[in-house]
Protein backbone atom coordinates (compact mmCIF):
# COMPACT_ATOMS: atom_id res chain seq x y z
CA UNK A 1 0.00 0.00 0.00
CA UNK A 2 2.56 2.04 0.29
CA UNK A 3 3.66 4.95 -2.91
CA UNK A 4 6.80 6.57 -3.12
CA UNK A 5 7.41 9.78 -4.31
CA UNK A 6 10.78 12.01 -5.78
CA UNK A 7 8.63 15.15 -4.15
CA UNK A 8 5.90 16.59 -2.43
CA UNK A 9 2.63 17.17 -4.52
CA UNK A 10 0.36 20.32 -3.37
CA UNK A 11 -2.46 17.93 -1.49
CA UNK A 12 0.54 16.11 0.22
CA UNK A 13 1.43 19.52 1.59
CA UNK A 14 -2.16 20.38 2.71
CA UNK A 15 -2.27 17.08 4.38
CA UNK A 16 0.89 18.90 6.28
CA UNK A 17 -0.51 22.24 6.80
CA UNK A 18 -3.61 20.33 8.05
CA UNK A 19 -1.91 18.11 10.61
CA UNK A 20 -1.15 19.60 14.72
CA UNK A 21 2.12 17.39 14.98
CA UNK A 22 4.99 16.03 13.90
CA UNK A 23 7.46 13.35 14.55
CA UNK A 24 10.80 13.98 13.61
CA UNK A 25 13.65 11.04 13.87
CA UNK A 26 17.31 11.25 13.83
CA UNK A 27 20.34 8.87 14.86
CA UNK A 28 23.90 8.81 14.60
CA UNK A 29 25.82 5.96 13.22
CA UNK A 30 26.15 4.59 16.86
CA UNK A 31 24.57 4.95 19.68
CA UNK A 32 19.93 5.08 20.60
CA UNK A 33 17.61 6.53 17.61
CA UNK A 34 15.67 9.18 18.39
CA UNK A 35 12.13 9.86 17.35
CA UNK A 36 10.75 13.13 18.97
CA UNK A 37 6.90 14.71 18.46
CA UNK A 38 6.61 18.25 17.46
CA UNK A 39 4.25 20.80 17.64
CA UNK A 40 3.23 24.40 18.08
CA UNK A 41 3.46 25.92 14.58
CA UNK A 42 7.32 24.73 14.16
CA UNK A 43 6.94 23.77 10.51
CA UNK A 44 6.86 25.14 7.13
CA UNK A 45 7.27 23.89 3.63
CA UNK A 46 8.95 26.02 1.28
CA UNK A 47 9.34 23.94 -2.11
CA UNK A 48 8.28 20.56 -3.16
CA UNK A 49 11.74 19.69 -1.68
CA UNK A 50 12.20 21.85 1.30
CA UNK A 51 10.71 21.91 4.71
CA UNK A 52 12.03 24.23 7.47
CA UNK A 53 11.32 23.28 11.17
CA UNK A 54 12.12 25.15 14.28
CA UNK A 55 13.50 23.55 17.27
CA UNK A 56 12.72 24.70 20.50
CA UNK A 57 14.67 24.21 23.53
CA UNK A 58 13.70 21.46 25.52
CA UNK A 59 15.12 18.82 27.43
CA UNK A 60 17.43 16.74 24.91
CA UNK A 61 19.04 18.13 21.93
CA UNK A 62 19.47 14.71 20.05
CA UNK A 63 18.55 15.87 16.39
CA UNK A 64 21.29 18.45 16.43
CA UNK A 65 24.23 15.98 17.47
CA UNK A 66 23.27 12.80 15.36
CA UNK A 67 23.24 15.51 12.37
CA UNK A 68 26.78 16.77 13.27
CA UNK A 69 27.83 12.98 12.88
CA UNK A 70 25.38 11.60 9.84
CA UNK A 71 23.21 14.07 7.86
CA UNK A 72 19.83 12.09 7.53
CA UNK A 73 16.48 12.61 9.03
CA UNK A 74 13.20 11.23 8.61
CA UNK A 75 9.73 13.80 9.63
CA UNK A 76 6.41 11.59 9.57
CA UNK A 77 3.15 13.05 9.95
CA UNK A 78 0.05 10.72 11.15
CA UNK A 79 -3.74 11.43 10.01
CA UNK A 80 -4.85 11.72 13.41
CA UNK A 81 -8.37 13.17 12.84
CA UNK A 82 -9.48 12.62 9.22
CA UNK A 83 -7.83 11.13 6.38
CA UNK A 84 -6.08 7.87 7.68
CA UNK A 85 -2.08 8.02 6.35
CA UNK A 86 0.47 8.11 7.13
CA UNK A 87 3.28 10.25 5.47
CA UNK A 88 6.93 10.14 6.11
CA UNK A 89 9.56 12.65 4.29
CA UNK A 90 13.41 11.18 3.70
CA UNK A 91 16.57 13.48 3.43
CA UNK A 92 18.69 15.42 5.00
CA UNK A 93 19.01 18.20 6.87
CA UNK A 94 21.45 21.86 7.54
CA UNK A 95 21.23 22.59 11.11
CA UNK A 96 21.13 26.34 11.92
CA UNK A 97 22.39 27.75 15.17
CA UNK A 98 20.75 31.49 16.40
CA UNK A 99 24.86 32.40 15.54
CA UNK A 100 24.15 31.39 11.91
CA UNK A 101 23.48 34.23 9.57
CA UNK A 102 20.54 32.26 7.58
CA UNK A 103 18.99 31.25 10.94
CA UNK A 104 17.08 34.92 11.64
CA UNK A 105 15.59 34.91 8.33
CA UNK A 106 14.09 31.83 8.34
CA UNK A 107 13.26 32.03 12.49
CA UNK A 108 11.31 34.86 10.61
CA UNK A 109 8.64 32.12 9.48
CA UNK A 110 8.01 31.37 12.65
CA UNK A 111 6.16 32.89 16.01
CA UNK A 112 8.60 34.89 18.30
CA UNK A 113 10.20 32.72 20.76
CA UNK A 114 13.37 32.95 23.41
CA UNK A 115 13.29 29.48 22.78
CA UNK A 116 14.38 29.30 19.22
CA UNK A 117 17.24 26.72 19.80
CA UNK A 118 17.98 25.67 15.76
CA UNK A 119 15.99 25.81 12.95
CA UNK A 120 16.43 22.31 10.18
CA UNK A 121 16.53 23.32 6.84
CA UNK A 122 15.24 20.33 5.16
CA UNK A 123 16.05 18.99 1.84
CA UNK A 124 13.38 15.87 1.20
CA UNK A 125 14.94 13.41 -1.29
CA UNK A 126 12.28 10.95 -0.69
CA UNK A 127 8.27 10.77 -0.29
CA UNK A 128 6.18 8.10 1.11
CA UNK A 129 2.99 7.40 1.94
CA UNK A 130 1.23 4.40 3.61
CA UNK A 131 -2.13 3.61 4.38
CA UNK A 132 -2.64 4.49 8.32
CA UNK A 133 -5.53 2.34 8.45
CA UNK A 134 -4.13 1.82 12.26
CA UNK A 135 -3.39 5.24 13.54
CA UNK A 136 -6.83 6.15 16.06
CA UNK A 137 -8.90 9.13 15.81
CA UNK A 138 -7.38 11.59 18.27
CA UNK A 139 -9.26 14.92 18.94
CA UNK A 140 -6.94 18.12 18.84
CA UNK A 141 -7.89 20.20 21.86
CA UNK A 142 -5.32 22.97 21.35
CA UNK A 143 -1.79 23.89 21.51
CA UNK A 144 -0.16 23.60 25.41
CA UNK A 145 1.80 26.67 26.63
CA UNK A 146 3.81 24.95 29.21
CA UNK A 147 6.78 25.24 27.03
CA UNK A 148 6.53 28.91 25.76
CA UNK A 149 6.15 30.29 29.22
CA UNK A 150 8.84 27.93 30.40
CA UNK A 151 10.85 30.10 28.11
CA UNK A 152 9.65 33.31 28.47
CA UNK A 153 10.39 33.18 32.11
CA UNK A 154 14.08 32.38 31.74
CA UNK A 155 14.31 35.13 29.27
CA UNK A 156 17.60 34.88 26.79
CA UNK A 157 20.08 34.23 29.58
CA UNK A 158 18.20 31.81 31.12
CA UNK A 159 18.00 29.90 27.72
CA UNK A 160 21.90 30.23 27.41
CA UNK A 161 22.43 29.21 30.47
CA UNK A 162 20.29 25.98 30.16
CA UNK A 163 22.20 24.91 26.63
CA UNK A 164 25.51 25.06 28.09
CA UNK A 165 23.93 23.11 30.96
CA UNK A 166 21.77 20.57 29.53
CA UNK A 167 21.53 20.68 25.56
CA UNK A 168 25.49 20.48 24.69
CA UNK A 169 25.59 16.47 24.39
CA UNK A 170 23.39 13.93 23.17
CA UNK A 171 22.28 11.29 25.86
CA UNK A 172 25.27 9.10 24.05
CA UNK A 173 27.95 12.02 24.88
CA UNK A 174 27.98 13.47 21.28
CA UNK A 175 28.44 16.85 20.85
CA UNK A 176 25.64 19.22 19.77
CA UNK A 177 27.46 22.17 18.96
CA UNK A 178 24.82 24.44 20.41
CA UNK A 179 27.39 26.95 21.72
CA UNK A 180 29.80 28.21 19.55
CA UNK A 181 32.48 25.87 18.11
CA UNK A 182 35.52 27.28 20.44
CA UNK A 183 33.11 27.07 23.38
CA UNK A 184 31.62 23.19 23.17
Amino acid sequence: MAKQFDALSDALIRFIDAQHMFFVGSAAPEGRVNISPKGMDSLRVLSLNRIVWRNLTGSGNETAGHLAQINRMTLMWCGFETKPMILRCYGSAKTLHPRDTEFDALNALFPASPGARQIYDVAVDLVQTSCGYAVPFMEHKGERDVLSKWADDRGAEGISDYWETRNQTTIDGAPTHILAQGSD
